[in-house]
């Protein structure tokens, strides 16, 4: 059995970002362990949907790329786009990780952690095991799609299934949900020529907030508004689906309240977001009463499982929520001090990442909204 001091699983844009920091650290005795190939869930994404956040090469005055995850790199620069595609932005990853020569894994699937004795032992495919005294959890949510979310969802496909917008055939099309993933559907499938009909109970499309988490982001909302011009996109609010049946070849969507159905022709397109990866070893966290995050300690360590700590978008504490890159990445540093001060190394070479906003622990200045 291999024994080492930290184990990382995923490597997506949090399980290498937060490994180059940590050989940064000079934590050599580390492996990032992935499932399939690095950045997979990036070239998994539709061909033509893009990152949300701009990225511009910055580096030389002292500002990070929005969508980088270590210092001294920027996708701008690795990929000359602003809105990189998923499977450009894969590219970026593997070139972080061959820079920085990261100990990764590929095709090595865990299925399980079990904890004993202040040790963990890590499960790869129910046969090799490694041992580490650390655990950093940075596996994403893409490959694990919400797809029962009312009776009848089985007959839809979840946008996370689709590898391109124009390889579904037909002429109109629903959508069910309205945020980020929907309406980025909704204005490709309208680029396209086609029809599209995006129902949402909470229709994101109006809120107007500085967490994007909350409310769209300015990109989307641009190209959203640019695609209704053509009178292709129709943004249906209050509507919480009751379920989805078939008859034929129609699909009919019901909602809750209503009396009306949607009769659709072509098969709905779920946009209905993705469960937490943590399902796999979700009895090693605590969980809030509503089961919807885990419950962590400020250096986002597992508050039920001691040397057990998350990274990615799925990391929250209470109203604040570190999805997208530029939000989790500001946790990395807290993540690589506290398993570097457990090792007994100087965390001083941390303090050059503050910054750069990859080291964020005073959690007090976020929630401010704009004034103008």
């Amino acid at each position: 059995m291999k024994k080492i001091d930290v184990a990382i699983i995923g490597a997506g844009p949090a399980g290498i970002g937060i490994s180059a920091m940590l050989k940064d650290l000079g934590v050599m005795s580390q492996v990032v362990l992935e499932r399939r190939k690095i950045g997979e869930s990036f070239n998994n994404w539709p061909k033509e949907m893009k990152l949300i956040t701009p990225s511009f090469t910055t580096n030389f005055y002292g500002h990070l790329d929005l969508n980088s995850i270590i210092s001294a790199t920027s996708p701008a620069y690795t990929l000359r786009k602003e809105h990189p595609s998923g499977q450009e932005y894969a590219k970026y990853l593997k070139a972080v990780s061959e820079y920085y020569k990261l100990p990764i894994i590929e095709d090595a699937n865990v299925d399980g952690i079990n904890y004993s004795n202040n040790r963990f032992t890590v499960k790869i495919e129910g046969t090799e095991l490694i041992e580490s005294r650390y655990v950093i959890w940075a596996s994403g949510e893409f490959h694990y799609p919400k797809l029962k979310t009312f009776k009848g969802a089985e007959l839809c496909i979840h946008n996370s299934q689709v590898r391109s917008w124009d390889s579904l055939e037909g002429n109109e099309f629903y959508i069910i949900g309205g945020f980020e993933s929907g309406i980025d559907a909704a204005v490709n499938l309208s680029r396209l020529g086609k029809k599209v009909n995006v129902l949402d109970r909470s229709a994101p499309w109006g809120e107007h907030t500085t967490d994007p988490s909350i409310s769209l982001s300015p990109f989307t909302l641009e190209r959203l508004r640019e695609q209704m011009d053509y009178g292709r996109i129709n943004l249906v609010e209050k509507t919480d689906i009751k379920n989805v049946t078939k008859k034929g070849s129609q699909f009919f969507i019901n909602v809750k309240g209503e009396t009306e159905q949607y009769i659709s022709e072509t098969t709905p397109i779920l946009a209905t977001g993705f469960k937490s990866s943590l399902g796999i070893i979700k009895n090693l966290f605590d969980w809030d009463n509503e089961k919807s995050y885990a419950l962590l300690t400020d250096d986002d360590e597992s508050t039920k499982t001691p040397g057990l700590f998350l990274v990615g978008p799925q990391v929250r504490h209470e109203n604040l929520i570190f999805c997208f890159i530029y939000k989790y990445r500001q946790r990395f540093g807290v993540v690589a001090n506290s398993i570097g001060k457990k090792l007994g190394i100087d965390t001083q070479v941390l303090e050059k990442y503050r910054h750069e906003g990859l080291y964020l622990d005073d959690l007090s200045c976020c929630g401010d909204e704009c004034d103008c």
